[in-house]
């Protein structure tokens, strides 16, 4: 294993449409593990940027929990857009960049602009920039900048 670390998900018995769905998504993304029991599979890995991720099909013992999510770093808007727009899909939508994909996984799709302007030193700004995400669901980098400089 690459990781120290490597995220271990549970599913009911859908664990390998959720890893092909979850390669599909992600540039840079590969299958690296597929054991079966039969036709069904039982226990799988996938990686995303070289972070490694195990999946099992478990039964319906234990469910995902939007306690835990993946935060997904992007880098503008367009980002931000695509990594939205194909999580939510079939999934819920929550506030402040948060969503549940189709599967139960939650996941915050945040652009690296948004720790920049909430790290303001200047408070009024930061501020600002906290309410405006506030009443977001999806993140809008341009609003984000309008609340900071104060428009």
């Amino acid at each position: 294993m690459k990781n120290k670390i490597v995220p271990f998900l549970w599913f009911n018995d859908n664990a390998e449409a959720a890893m092909k769905y979850y390669v599909s998504t992600f540039k840079k993304a590969k299958i690296t593990c597929c054991q079966r029991h039969g036709k069904k599979m039982f226990l799988g890995a996938f990686e995303v940027d070289g972070q490694r991720f195990m999946l099992l099909n478990g039964g319906p013992h234990y469910r995902i929990t939007p306690g835990i999510s993946f935060f997904v770093r992007c880098q503008d808007q367009r980002e931000v857009d695509y990594y939205w727009n194909k999580l939510s899909k079939g999934g819920k939508i929550m506030q402040c960049g948060w969503l549940t994909d189709q599967f139960g996984v939650s996941w915050q799709i945040i652009p690296e602009t948004l720790g920049k302007l909430m790290s303001d030193p200047d408070p009024e700004k930061s501020g600002r920039v906290y309410q405006a995400m506030l009443k977001m669901t999806k993140i809008n980098v341009k609003q984000l900048e309008k609340a900071h400089a104060g428009k």
